[in-house]
């Protein structure tokens, strides 16, 4: 599946709706943003079982302010909802594969027990 347009009105609904989103923080006047994106957009073509979607910062600044974004380009991965890894930067092509193999390997099971861990811990 190749790369899908985020907005304020699909964010949630895509990240809650889906396994896997991994979601590109990008502006056209961004050198390393149009860098990035022929590795984002090969990567989505590799994975097609894996939501790619890509968040104009000028377009959806709202959206963008809402995720904390600071500098971009920055990637965003959630499985089952939960943010796993948000960091600026590009990233090449090696390191974007080994990150969705990692994402794609982690048993949610064991990350579920340990956010329920750890609310339970701020409630006592």
């Amino acid at each position: 599946m190749a790369s899908v347009e985020l907005t304020a009105e699909n964010f949630d609904s895509t990240i809650m709706g889906n396994d896997i989103v991994i979601v590109d923080f990008w502006a056209e006047w961004c050198g390393p943003c149009k860098m990035f994106a022929p590795t984002f957009e090969a990567i989505s073509e590799k994975h097609p079982e894996i939501v790619f979607g890509k968040v104009d910062t000028e377009v959806e600044q709202s959206l963008a302010a809402a995720a904390g974004i600071q500098s971009i380009p920055t990637l965003m991965i959630f499985r089952d909802s939960i943010l796993l890894f948000s960091q600026p930067g590009a990233l090449p092509p090696s390191a974007l594969e080994d990150l969705v193999g990692q994402v794609k390997a982690l048993d949610m099971t064991e990350v579920h027990a340990e956010i329920a861990k750890q609310q339970a811990d701020l409630g006592t």
